[in-house]
C-alpha cells in the first residue's frame, strides 16, 4: 500500500484507478449503510474519492490508509446527510427498506440490518465502522473525530440497543 501511495503522490494515474478499484465497493457499502441512501452514497464516494486525489500529497504512507481514508468519507456521508436534512424528505426514494441493499451490505443478514438502521446515528455509525468495516476502537475514534472513551461507550451503548431489540422477549418476560 505504501508504494502505491507513493506512486500516486507522484502523479501515477493508474495507481490511483488501482486504489479505486481497491476501495470502491467497500466505500459504496459503508455509505449506503451511513446515509442509508444507495444514490446518496454514490455521490458521498465519489466526492470522497475527488478529495483523496487533492489531498493525496498531504498524507503521510507512513500511517495506515484506511483511517484516513474512511475519515474522508464519513465526512462526506455527514455532509450529504446534512444535506439531505434540510431538503423534503418526499424528494428522494426511501432505501431503507430496500431488501437489495440490505443483502449487498450485510449478506442477507436483513434482521439485523433493520436493527442497525433503526438506531441513532450516534450509535448506528460507529456499530458500521466496529463490526461491518473491522475498525479498532482507536481508529472509529480517529475517524469520527472523537474520544477513544466516547467511541467506547457508543459501542457499548449501541450494542446494548441492538440486543434489547433482537431479544425484545427477554426483556418483557423479565426473571422468572
Amino acid at each position: 500500500m505504501k508504494e502505491l501511495i507513493r506512486n500516486i503522490q507522484a502523479g501515477d494515474k493508474n495507481s490511483f484507478r488501482e486504489l479505486y478499484e481497491a476501495y470502491a465497493d467497500y466505500a459504496i457499502r459503508t455509505a449506503s449503510a451511513i446515509t442509508r441512501n444507495r444514490e446518496m452514497a454514490k455521490d458521498a464516494v465519489q466526492e470522497t474519492f475527488i478529495r483523496v486525489y487533492r489531498q493525496i500529497g498531504s498524507y503521510n504512507p507512513e500511517l495506515p490508509f484506511e483511517p484516513w481514508f474512511y475519515r474522508i468519507l464519513m465526512n462526506e456521508c455527514l455532509r450529504y446527510l446534512k444535506k439531505e436534512s434540510a431538503l423534503s424528505k418526499f424528494e428522494h426514494p426511501d432505501l431503507e427498506n430496500d431488501p437489495s441493499l440490505a443483502e449487498e451490505s450485510f449478506d442477507h443478514l436483513s434482521d439485523l440490518y433493520d436493527t442497525i438502521q433503526s438506531l441513532d446515528d450516534m450509535h448506528r455509525i460507529p456499530i458500521i465502522l466496529k463490526y461491518v468495516r473491522g475498525f479498532t476502537e482507536k481508529e472509529i475514534a480517529e475517524i469520527l473525530g472523537l474520544n477513544h472513551n466516547t467511541v467506547k461507550s457508543r459501542l457499548f451503548k449501541g450494542r446494548k440497543r441492538l440486543k434489547e431489540q433482537l431479544d425484545p422477549i427477554d426483556k418483557e418476560e423479565g426473571p422468572q
